[in-house]
């Protein structure tokens, strides 16, 4: 692509804009962000700009774009597909100035919010007034509603309540050429005209940048229970994930965890007690929440006798507030606890969930062919299986050229089950070579269009997803 270098002139222009302190291009801030928790790539901007304003980033946007200077919009660069790396230089924008949490409508359950809002703290926020955001990546504590936007993310209560998307109806959105529009409604139902909010929920920055956002609200449920299940065969953990649903119980949670993942973390978390039997491979975590304390422990008892026929060994009851806390810290940290080990590379699949355990059999069948090991996790209950590819030992060569051919092998297997090579963390940089697997050439034609629809001078985070 031919993109204009940044020049003198271009940052006097961007200091009129947003004054000196909001414009950086000191070497070490450029290499800041120049990446995220993608792998160890490094794709460094050439000017990191910190606008507050939507007035601020259109009149960026417009001048980019007249200019044919590529942006980049950045989060808080929790991703993991490099959605947010600069590949072709330019312009960096970070949205960590847009902050604040607008209004909490507690009449219509509803929030309005900037993009730089980290999850968590809005999910803190909305509970004091017992409202529930329940979209939960194992990043929120550091990640932006913005970004959850960007890559549609899940999380563990995705498989009760739905994703980032369920709880969008409407976005303030700066285009590529400067106009700022809102996609939709402030209102639960919507047949008028296509469906822009949605469309721009999960694009990946390749179409806009969001400024405001209008999130659906729930209130918060009153009681969990929570119980951790152990298995000496992780195919078996995987089989009887389905069968929970089909006795008519929605868990809010269902994670997986292979026994690699729950070793390396707790050694990465000395300071969390569980003992774990030398035959047992997998665990399932499981969490029911409701209002009434009485259904819930009697849709546990039906969840154990379920596990029991399924082969399950001993269920551990978290008792305490503290036990759950320790329990969901060990599950939130298993990527955490595989990068201190290894330079690793995470693969985010998804498949219907009664095919997990072809597709787990299917992953470690592939890494013996290829001589990789793999840790494998993820949210089971909604099929979403992270997959884990070790370095270890394995020589540059084979980590670079023989690694992507099986990670294709993967990813083949993951569509003739019926899925789809992302399930959260989306396409970026990483992944855009594999999205032939799953679409064919007039699907991403379509795409294309509407891209470049959109964004006529393809600035918009240019280098992603195709």
């Amino acid at each position: 692509m031919n993109f204009k270098k940044i020049t003198a002139a271009d940052i006097q222009f961007f200091t009129i804009i947003l004054s000196p302190q909001f414009v950086l291009h000191h070497p070490e801030t450029l290499m800041e962000f120049g990446s995220d928790e993608t792998e160890n790539l490094n794709f460094p901007p050439e000017i990191v700009l910190l606008p507050r304003t939507g007035i601020e980033i259109s009149s960026i946007l417009k001048y980019c774009n007249e200019n044919k200077i590529p942006v980049t919009p950045r989060g808080a660069g929790t991703g993991l597909s490099g959605g947010a790396l600069p590949v072709y230089g330019g312009v960096c924008i970070s949205m960590k100035r847009f902050n604040s949490i607008l209004k909490i409508d507690e009449e219509n359950l509803q929030a309005i919010v900037e993009p730089g809002v980290i999850t968590e703290e809005l999910q803190n926020a909305v509970k004091t007034k017992n409202l529930f955001y329940p979209p939960d990546p194992a990043s929120k504590g550091s990640c932006f509603i913005g970004g959850n936007i960007a890559e549609n993310s899940g999380g563990p209560k995705a498989v009760k309540y739905g994703v980032v998307k369920d709880y969008v109806l409407n976005l303030e959105l700066v285009l590529p050429t400067g106009e700022i529009i809102w996609t939709g409604a402030n209102v639960l139902k919507n047949a008028t005209g296509f469906n822009l909010t949605q469309l721009i929920v999960g694009s990946e920055g390749l179409l806009g940048i969001v400024t405001k956002i209008v999130l659906k609200l729930i209130p918060h449920p009153t009681h969990t229970l929570l119980l951790l299940a152990p298995f000496s065969s992780a195919e078996k953990a995987c089989e009887a994930v389905a069968k929970i649903f089909q006795i008519g119980i929605t868990p809010s949670a269902l994670e997986f965890m292979e026994r690699d993942a729950i070793d390396w973390t707790l050694k990465f978390h000395p300071e969390i007690n569980l003992p774990i039997l030398e035959n047992i491979q997998a665990h399932l975590l499981i969490e029911v929440d409701g209002f009434h304390p009485e259904l819930l422990m009697k849709e546990c008892e039906s969840i154990s006798e379920v596990l029991t026929s399924m082969g399950c060994e001993e269920i551990l009851f978290a008792e305490s507030e503290q036990q759950k806390i320790d329990l969901w810290r060990l599950r939130r940290s298993v990527a955490e606890a595989v990068k201190s080990n290894s330079i690793y590379k995470e693969e985010d699949t998804v498949v219907p969930r009664a095919s997990l355990p072809q597709l787990l059999q299917a992953v470690k069948k592939i890494g013996n062919v290829y001589g990789f090991k793999s840790v494998c996790y993820g949210h089971a209950g909604d099929g979403n299986l992270h997959v884990n590819i070790i370095k270890g030992n394995l020589s540059d060569e084979k980590w670079n050229i023989k690694l992507p051919k099986a990670i294709r092998e993967i990813f083949i297997e993951v569509k003739n089950l019926g899925g789809t090579i992302s399930g959260e963390h989306g396409i970026g940089w990483v992944q855009k070579s594999y999205m032939d697997i799953v679409f064919s050439d007039t699907q991403l034609n379509l795409m294309r269009k509407i891209k470049s629809t959109f964004d006529p001078n393809g600035i918009m985070n240019p280098g992603k997803v195709f």
